[in-house]
């Protein structure tokens, strides 16, 4: 689970002490915490030379990484940009519109900010950017695990390839309707809307209860709209919420 608290101590350390944003616990006996994937997923937004130059690494070379426990960047949450200096929300507000990566917050950015499902299909602490690219993986992070991958904002639809949109001639070309309708989703509107079409609703006006609990933060997250899941799924565990009579 990604700590998102912050605890203040004063003097260097290599280690991370000051703020704990974007990272995993390990307690090893070596690393106490260490940078989570999602910490440094992103693209800084200004270029990484000049990110160099604002926020100088504590020990020169060391940026925070996966797993890592280098002490992040002082000038990415501190005023004074030194050890001991008080934490600034201006300044971890200027980080994470410039140089997110650089200062491991990536988890904390509008894309990679937002909650995961419940019991999602895979450890969304542990995905990797060449998950996040993967056909095999792309539709599943996107509905169980969009703060992994910068999803937060696709509403659990991607495409699973990444050039769908370089030849828009493909969502109507006869012969590839197949092809677009699992890999190209997004580019080519093949999105689920509703579920009426595939559930066979219709506009009934009572629906079976849910039997999960989970249903409103499933639905968040795609359950009810992705066709990864069968309709007999979305039945069993979640009518309500899913409309299905």
């Amino acid at each position: 689970m990604i700590a998102v608290f912050l605890l203040l101590v004063a003097g260097v350390s290599a280690e991370i002490k000051t703020d704990l944003n974007c990272t995993n616990y390990i307690g090893d006996g070596t690393i106490t915490f260490g940078y989570a994937p999602s910490a440094t997923v992103c693209d800084n937004i200004i270029s990484d030379a000049s990110c160099d130059a604002l926020y100088a690494p504590v020990t020169a070379g060391d940026y925070p990484e996966p797993g890592n426990d280098v002490e992040r960047p002082f000038n990415c949450y501190t005023a004074t940009g030194t050890t001991g200096g008080a934490f600034s929300a201006d300044m971890k507000k200027a980080a994470l519109e410039s140089c997110p990566k650089s200062c491991g917050y990536c988890c904390n950015t509008n894309r990679y900010n937002c909650r995961n499902v419940d019991f999602p299909r895979l450890n969304c602490n542990t995905i990797t950017r060449t998950q996040c690219n993967s056909p095999a993986w792309r539709t599943i992070i996107a509905t169980d695990c969009p703060s992994a991958c910068g999803f937060c904002n696709e509403g659990g639809c991607v495409d699973a390839v990444l050039d769908c949109a370089n030849d828009l001639s493909i969502c109507t070309a006869v012969g590839m309707q197949d092809f677009v309708n699992t890999y190209c989703q997004r580019t080519c509107q093949r999105c689920a809307s509703t579920t009426a079409a595939s559930s066979g609703t219709g506009s009934c006006t009572s629906f079976i209860a849910d039997s999960s609990t989970s249903c409103r933060a499933w639905s968040l997250n795609g359950f009810c709209t992705n066709n990864f899941y069968t309709a007999a799924q979305r039945r069993v565990y979640c009518a309500t919420t899913c409309r299905i009579c």
